[in-house]
């Protein structure tokens, strides 16, 4: 298996509540890889391009991928 880039991770400032127990973390120190993860399952890592988070970001600032009832 290759070796994984020593990611470094963040999570937004609402999830830095002690009593949020679950957040997405996103880190972008690597050049040209943006890496997510699940803060409950922190060996499942996700990559995308730049130009990919870009399209990810641009699309849940719209509203496309809200959960509606």
């Amino acid at each position: 298996m290759a070796d994984r880039p020593d990611f470094q991770f963040v999570t937004a400032a609402a999830c830095r509540d002690p009593r949020v127990d679950n957040c997405p973390e996103v880190a972008l120190n690597v050049p040209g890889v943006v890496a997510l993860r699940d803060s409950k399952r922190p060996d499942e890592i996700v990559t995308m391009s730049i130009d990919d988070w870009r399209v990810l970001t641009e699309a849940v600032k719209a509203g496309e991928f809200d959960v509606r009832p």
